[in-house]
């Protein structure tokens, strides 16, 4: 499967808090090249002038991360800001701290099933992204992630894989990604690398993941649509150049 190359605006947030300074972030995206992006800490703009301004820079928005209100106290709400965007999935961006404990997982199935159901209803999907917390072990050895993944159905729960937080958490990440191929309809490349004993994320292909067996991997499971180009930290660098450096790595490693 081709994989579509996106950003996803949480890189450059700073500069997406109005309507005048997402228009210009998206034109800057787009003219490095990126057609697709993640619409996530974006500004109070209305729906409708998001996906205008997306419209008018031939983006198209495919992923978003959302408020877990949203999910449980408007989810039609949700389906229909979905359906204006004409964006397939619905993303959590986080666990909310109050599952943070061994019930949590059982008590998010519980909370989040309802409303992962009805946007499925809806022709849509939810989509959870990880960070390094779900691999924490849990008093019968597994981790977190594997309660969760197992109360919640792939049908149900797709996964925004971020490949940076797989390898913060300890996972192999190639293993973890062949393993759980049927969630992954969208991803988040970050790179992982050090600077003196400080752990850094990094622009894809700058780091010391192996990206090149990680995209071939995805291109292979026959799911994956969307791999979000994501730098939470550039630790003073231009996060729009940090997008320039993973969206030229990526162009010429995915043939």
């Amino acid at each position: 499967m081709k994989i579509q190359i996106g950003a996803q605006s949480y890189t450059v947030r700073e500069y997406c808090r109005n309507e005048k300074d997402l228009g210009q972030t998206l034109a800057r995206i787009a003219a490095i090249g990126y057609r697709t992006v993640q619409l996530s800490a974006i500004g109070p703009i209305a729906p409708e002038k998001v996906r205008h301004l997306c419209d008018d820079n031939g983006l198209r928005i495919v992923l978003t991360h959302n408020p877990d209100s949203d999910f449980l106290l408007d989810p039609e709400g949700l389906i229909r800001r979905h359906e204006l965007y004409g964006c397939r999935f619905a993303g959590l961006g986080y666990l909310p701290d109050r599952y943070h404990d061994p019930d949590g997982p059982a008590r998010f199935a519980d909370d989040f099933g309802p409303a992962a159901e009805n946007l499925r209803k809806a022709g849509l999907k939810m989509m959870y992204h990880n960070h390094a917390l779900e691999f924490a072990r849990m008093p019968d050895g597994r981790t977190m992630m594997d309660h969760l993944l197992s109360r919640m159905p792939a049908d149900l729960m797709g996964v925004t894989a971020d490949t940076y937080w797989l390898q913060y958490g300890g996972m192999d990440v190639c293993t973890w990604l062949e393993k759980h191929g049927e969630r992954l309809h969208c991803v988040h490349l970050k790179d992982y690398t050090v600077s003196g004993f400080e752990i850094r994320m990094a622009p894809v292909g700058m780091g010391n993941l192996d990206f090149k067996r990680i995209l071939d991997i995805l291109s292979h499971n026959g799911v994956t649509e969307h791999a979000l180009v994501e730098q939470d930290d550039c630790y003073g660098a231009s996060p729009f150049e940090c997008l320039r450096q993973s969206f030229a790595y990526l162009q010429e490693t995915i043939r």
